[in-house]
């Protein structure tokens, strides 16, 4: 019952009419969070494109200039000559052959994956486990690279891939509700701005249709959007 109470405290605080400014969705965000534990901040992005069409199927990284505020396990699939690389840069796993048997027998406990690209054909086969869990390594997000320290230290430096579901919205972690006011707005501006740099020529009428932020458990906070149209 004490969680419903405050939950409900938490609704009565947000008001379900308002289009909040990115500062103050920001400020509230941290006030209306019930939970006990350092909650993620996410927003949600409905975008004004059709994702059955291949070049409106938006996906891209940014990197967040404050991180996320979790430490991300990040698996390097490489050959032997890359591994002391990935190692020296914070890769936690690192290897091939016996991390394509773990992942074929179900184990994922990773947030990100890096491949070189001589490894991918082999990596291939793993799509049916990765792709819906978005851990397909790609090019696009700078995760089939040789450089696989740089491709590393960004990951665990804050560079987070974005992508858009089959609604047409893009849901992305932009950091804890521990984070000061300022750091969520830059991280947020900074998705938002990413977002907008990917719109597709073919997109027509209104691209950012809405944006929301939310803690984990708490109710959704309307962005307003007009700062951000062009």
């Amino acid at each position: 019952m004490a969680i419903a109470k405050k939950r409900k405290i938490a609704t009565a605080k947000v008001d379900k009419n308002k289009m909040y400014s990115l500062k103050d969705a920001s400020t509230l965000v941290k006030e209306v969070n019930t939970t006990k534990f350092d909650s993620s901040v996410d927003l949600h992005v409905r975008l004004g494109v059709d994702p059955k069409k291949a070049d409106q199927s938006i996906r891209g990284t940014v990197s967040l200039p404050h991180g996320t505020g979790k430490t991300k396990r990040v698996l390097v699939l490489c050959t032997p000559d890359k591994e002391a690389d990935a190692k020296a840069a914070g890769a936690d796993f690192v290897g091939l052959d016996e991390f394509i048997q773990k992942i074929e027998g179900g184990w994922v406990d990773v947030d990100v994956i890096v491949a070189t690209p001589s490894v991918m054909p082999k990596i291939g086969k793993l799509g049916k486990v990765l792709g819906p869990r978005n851990l397909m390594p790609n090019p696009k997000t700078g995760t089939v690279t040789n450089d696989v320290a740089a491709a590393v230290n960004e990951v665990k430096g804050g560079k987070i891939a974005f992508k858009v579901d089959k609604a047409g919205i893009i849901h992305a972690s932009i950091g804890r509700v521990s984070f000061t006011t300022e750091k969520i707005v830059e991280n947020s501006q900074e998705l938002i701005n990413a977002i907008i740099k990917a719109k597709p020529a073919t997109a027509k009428g209104t691209y950012l249709k809405s944006v929301f932020m939310a803690s984990t458990m708490s109710p959704g906070i309307a962005v307003d959007t007009k700062p951000f149209a062009h």
